[in-house]
């Protein structure tokens, strides 16, 4: 599991926390996201997409249902995980 896996499931953990089972039928909509194991928040993005374009797309997914709050949730929730990325690594929506 990549760090941006990893990144996908703690947003839609946090997200969760706040919009309950909700924020795992957003993360459905997104493209290229796939849940591994949702007692765990384990998520996979595809190989073959770009990975941090799917994270965009999951922070705007939530974005569009309930505004800058949750955009604020997913930067909060990815902010340990973005030291361990280079800044060209990062995802737009998290800077």
């Amino acid at each position: 599991m990549t760090i941006l896996d990893q990144i996908a499931g703690k947003i839609i953990k946090e997200q969760e926390l706040i919009i309950g089972p909700l924020a795992w039928e957003e993360a459905g909509h997104v493209i290229g996201l796939h849940a591994v194991d949702k007692k765990t928040w384990e998520v996979s993005i595809e190989e073959s997409i770009d990975k941090r374009t799917v994270i965009d797309k999951l922070v705007a997914q939530y974005d569009r249902l309930f505004g800058r709050a949750s955009r604020e949730v997913s930067r909060e929730a990815a902010a340990p995980f973005l030291t361990g990325l280079a800044p060209t690594e990062i995802p737009s929506s998290l800077k």
